[in-house]
C-alpha cells in the first residue's frame, strides 16, 4: 500500500492541495462562494478538513508575509530552538510537517469561522461514506497519502522551497523544474506573491514578460535537492526564515506606497 500511497496517492494529494490553493485565491471559479465549494470538493480526497482553514490562514500569510506573530506560515519559536541544524530532527520535523501546520494554526489563538465548521461537517460526512463503501483500508489509504504527500514526497518540498532562506538569504524562491507541469506551476512562487490574482496557467508568462525581475533571483530546479540540502546541511533549519516586526512591516508598506505615488503608478499617469 505504501508504494501506491507514495507514487499515486501522495502525488494526487499534492495536486488537490494546489487546487485548494487556487480556490483560496478565487481563481478557480467566478465567485467567492463557488471557489469555496471547489475547495470543499477538492478536500474530499484529503480526509482531514483543511480547505477552509487553509483559505483563512494562507490569505493572512500573503498579507503579513514574514511578520512575527501574524504570519501563520512562520515556524514557532520552539520549533527553531529545538531543531536548529540537527539533520535527524529536521527529517522528523519534515515527517510531522502536516501536524505542524495544524499546530501553527492553533497557536494563532483564533476561533474557527463558519466555513471551517462547514468544512469539518462536510469532510467527516465523506469520510464516513468512504469508510462505508471502501472500508478502513480505503480510508487509511487516503490518510497515508495525505501524510506522505505533505511531508516526504518530493512535491512537498515546495513548502521548504517557497520561503526558507539558503546561502543568499533571499526571502522567497521559485522552483523552475519539470514537476511544475503536473503540479500546476506551484513552484512559481515569486511570481505568485507578486501577482496573487494571476491563475496558475499564466504564472510562467510573468517570468517571460519580465525576465529582468526574475532571472537574476536565486531559484531551485530540483525539489529532491531542496529536501536533501535542507536536511543535511547544518546551517539550514526552521530558523532559516526572514522575520520582521509588525512595525517594520507597516513602515515597509508605507514606503512602497510612497514610491508608487512618486512614480505616478498609483495615479495612473
Amino acid at each position: 500500500m505504501m508504494i501506491y500511497c507514495f507514487f499515486l496517492g501522495a502525488s494526487f494529494t499534492q495536486l488537490y492541495g494546489v487546487i485548494i490553493h487556487e480556490a483560496t485565491h478565487n481563481l478557480a471559479a467566478a465567485t467567492s462562494f463557488q471557489n469555496r465549494l471547489i475547495g470543499l470538493l477538492a478536500n474530499i480526497a484529503l480526509p482531514f478538513p483543511i480547505a477552509m482553514s487553509f483559505r483563512r490562514y494562507h490569505l493572512e500569510h500573503h498579507t503579513f508575509q514574514g511578520v512575527i506573530g501574524f504570519d501563520p506560515d512562520l515556524p514557532l519559536e520552539w520549533e527553531k530552538k529545538l531543531i536548529r541544524g540537527n539533520s535527524f530532527l529536521k527529517f522528523i520535523w519534515i515527517i510531522i510537517y502536516p501536524i505542524m501546520y495544524v499546530v501553527r494554526g492553533l497557536a494563532m489563538g483564533k476561533e474557527p469561522c463558519f466555513w471551517e465548521y462547514v468544512n469539518w461537517v462536510f469532510t467527516i460526512t465523506f469520510d464516513v461514506l468512504i469508510y462505508h463503501f471502501c472500508g478502513m483500508r480505503g480510508l487509511l489509504y487516503l490518510f497515508l497519502s495525505l501524510w506522505v504527500g505533505y511531508s516526504i514526497h518530493p512535491a512537498a518540498a515546495h513548502f521548504i522551497q517557497e520561503h526558507y532562506t539558503f546561502d543568499d538569504g533571499q526571502e522567497t524562491y521559485s522552483y523552475y523544474g519539470i514537476l511544475n507541469l503536473f503540479f500546476m506551476n506551484i513552484g512559481y512562487h515569486n511570481e505568485h506573491h507578486d501577482f496573487a490574482k494571476v491563475p496558475w496557467s499564466n504564472l510562467p508568462e510573468i517570468r517571460k514578460i519580465a525576465p529582468e525581475f526574475y532571472d537574476n533571483l536565486a531559484y531551485h530546479t530540483s525539489w529532491f535537492m531542496v529536501h536533501w540540502n535542507f536536511i543535511f546541511q547544518k546551517q539550514y533549519g526552521p530558523q532559516s526564515r526572514v522575520g520582521r516586526t509588525v512595525e517594520d512591516h507597516k513602515k515597509g508598506r508605507k514606503l512602497v506606497k510612497t514610491i508608487l505615488n512618486e512614480s505616478k503608478i498609483l495615479k495612473g499617469e
